[in-house]
């Protein structure tokens, strides 16, 4: 397991934060240990999430071409065919993924392709399976698209989210489980399908990014 580089600031800042408390706690409190032990437990209990938070995980990512891979880790919570006005502008099958605070949330290229599109749209920060989300919230669209398949990626940030970062550009190749982002702190991620794509997931299912397979291409 690695930290991801998102999360430098945050956890220098924590550690501060938490060496302070501390000797705050001990200053003020040591003699009276039922105050004492709680302070110090729920400050370090906040530390170790920030730290857990911005974790890379060791994993086996499944590869091929004819492959779709989770670009999230979280919980499947729509699978339906939608209208997608940005890119498209045509009915496409939508599956989002919501990623709680307690997931990794590297955001990976479910494909290999071309960045054919890329564009950050400020706003909301409604909570993120709200319906209005997808189009209200703060969020980014990248598409990527090669010889067998088009793609739409959606990051959206959710209530806890105040900071989609992306790292890729239109134009540029880009590797099937390659990162193009991430999001702090609660969000989702949506993907658009082609109508007719058998999606290998079901509504409530846990996935996992770069691991888990979301569809098959002929």
């Amino acid at each position: 397991m690695t930290i991801h580089r998102e999360g430098y600031k945050y956890i220098i800042i924590a550690t501060v934060v938490f060496i302070g408390v501390a000797w705050l706690n001990q200053f003020f409190f040591s003699s009276i240990w039922w105050l004492y032990w709680p302070i110090q437990l729920v400050f370090f209990l906040l530390w170790l999430w920030i730290v857990w938070f911005f974790r890379i995980p060791n994993r086996q990512f499944s590869q091929g071409d004819n492959l779709i891979v989770a670009p999230a880790d979280g919980k499947v919570v729509v699978i339906e065919e939608t209208f997608e006005p940005e890119y498209f502008k045509d009915n496409r099958l939508q599956v989002s993924i919501f990623m709680s605070p307690l997931n990794v949330h590297v955001n990976r290229s479910p494909i290999k392709g071309i960045v054919k599109y890329m564009k950050y749209h400020p706003g909301k920060y409604l909570v993120a399976w709200h319906p209005k989300s997808s189009t209200e919230n703060e969020r980014t669209t990248v598409v990527v698209g090669n010889e067998k398949t088009t793609l739409l990626m959606r990051q959206i940030a959710g209530a806890l989210a105040r900071r989609i970062c992306y790292y890729v550009k239109e134009g540029q190749p880009i590797a099937q489980n390659q990162e193009f982002g991430f999001i702090r702190f609660g969000s989702r991620v949506d993907i658009y399908f082609p109508v007719g794509t058998q999606i290998d997931v079901k509504i409530g299912e846990i996935v996992q990014g770069g691991v888990t397979i979301l569809a098959k291409m002929p």
